[in-house]
């Protein structure tokens, strides 16, 4: 009977005003609120743990989740134009407008760049004589010297910035390319359309692996050489796959909050919303294939190389962090993403897509602070550990207040596609 009400009143036809509703404001204002509290919270952690340490390694964590979030929505938006489908019709203007945040996140980056001798062992010893002295002195292992001086031409200040520089350069040219081929596609007669599908289906196909390549460069830099001894060749495919993870479940709360108000509300059916879901069961299941996949190579192998990096997360009571990561991660939105009704559930659904972003920022909290001496090996309880509370809440609430204004400036709806005639028919009663 729900469903049959739900179809006798979904409109036929678009709204004339395709703007963002004026309640995105009242999302960005109480954004802005948030992350002026964290901060002010991260302030007085700071001055309790008498240490900026653990706020810099807090900040990486925010810029992880930043960049997730505005790099992989590049990213969602090159696979949309590429496979196609309905959910583009949904996703295409949210995800541009999270493209087009790279410019906060860039200013979140060159902060981290700043004080990189805080973050990262090749930063502070960026000479043989710095490793050799810094061996002698026992500050820093055998294995860590080694590997200090062997990985040096990579790892060095000065190709870690140029190197992030270039990354960054190609996003935002990419960013620029689609959002503004995007807009044109629009004003353009809608004959024309199987142009600009080809059109951006031709850029996207190659984005996608020049997005694979610098994404793993950018992650390698900024997470995986904290520990200047680890290395694993599927790292970046881990981050890419998490990015699909936590975007498509930013993305879900996005389109059911706009679906309180035209035009949203006329287009997200149950259907489409239900498929939603089911895409974003798939990226939970390659999300925990792949990290139980490397787990499971490298404890087989039993290598002396590989082992002292899970050893580092698991010993000294990281045990429980790691058996709350899988928790979180993987068993929860597994089982609640597998029940049709959750996924048909408006308010459930983003609930469950809540408790991924959030459980995103759990894992990478397992994987940034145990990389450090004081950590590894040594989970304890004091004020800097708050910090991975107060300050990526602080950073990603700033970038949401920024999404908001980037959503607002554009109409949410594109209405050249050819899915749009399909998307605003009723669905069936037995849908």
């Amino acid at each position: 009977m729900a469903h049959d009400t739900h179809a006798a009143s979904h409109a036929r036809t678009l709204p004339a005003d395709l703007g963002a509703p004026a309640f995105v404001d009242g999302w960005r204002t109480r954004a802005i609120l948030v992350g002026v509290v964290f901060a002010v919270i991260a302030v007085l952690l700071a001055f309790a743990d008498g240490s900026t340490e653990h706020v810099l390694r807090a900040w990486v964590l925010g810029l992880m989740m930043s960049f997730g979030f505005a790099v992989g929505g590049l990213a969602l938006l090159m696979v949309q134009y590429v496979s196609g489908g309905k959910w583009g019709l949904l996703l295409r203007r949210p995800l541009e407008a999270m493209s087009r945040t790279l410019p906060l996140v860039f200013v979140y980056w060159v902060i981290s760049a700043i004080f990189m001798k805080k973050l990262y062992l090749w930063a502070l010893y960026p000479t043989a004589s710095d490793t050799a002295s810094a061996l002698k002195t026992g500050l820093i292992n055998e294995i860590q010297a080694h590997c200090l001086d062997f990985k040096r031409p990579m790892l060095n200040p000065v190709t870690y910035v140029w190197v992030s520089l270039l990354c960054f350069a190609i996003w935002a040219f990419y960013t620029w390319r689609l959002t503004s081929l995007g807009m044109r596609r629009d004003s353009d007669s809608p004959a024309n359309t199987p142009y600009w599908i080809k059109k951006l289906e031709n850029i996207s196909g190659p984005g996608i692996v020049v997005y694979s390549l610098t994404m793993t460069a950018g992650v390698i830099y900024w997470v995986m050489s904290m520990d200047p001894t680890w290395y694993s060749s599927v790292y970046g495919l881990l981050f890419l796959v998490g990015q699909g993870y936590m975007v498509l479940a930013f993305c879900i709360i996005v389109a059911i909050s706009l679906s309180k108000g035209e035009p949203f509300k006329t287009l997200l059916r149950q259907t489409e919303q239900h498929d939603l879901g089911k895409f974003t069961f798939a990226f939970v299941m390659l999300n925990i294939y792949l990290a139980f996949a490397q787990f499971l190579i490298i404890w087989s192998g039993n290598l002396p190389e590989e082992i002292p990096w899970y050893l580092d997360r698991i010993r000294g009571h990281w045990g429980i962090i790691i058996t709350l990561d899988f928790i979180f991660h993987w068993l929860i939105p597994f089982s609640m993403l597998l029940s049709r009704d959750i996924k048909r559930n408006k308010k459930r659904l983003v609930r469950v897509c809540q408790w991924m972003i959030f459980a995103r920022a759990f894992d990478l909290f397992w994987l940034i602070e145990p990389n450090y001496k004081d950590a590894a090996r040594n989970l304890h309880f004091s004020w800097g550990i708050l910090e991975y509370v107060a300050v990526p809440v602080a950073m990603v609430a700033f970038w949401v207040a920024f999404f908001c204004t980037r959503l607002k400036q554009r109409p949410v709806v594109q209405t050249n596609d050819p899915h749009l005639a399909e998307i605003l028919e009723p669905e069936h009663v037995h849908a």
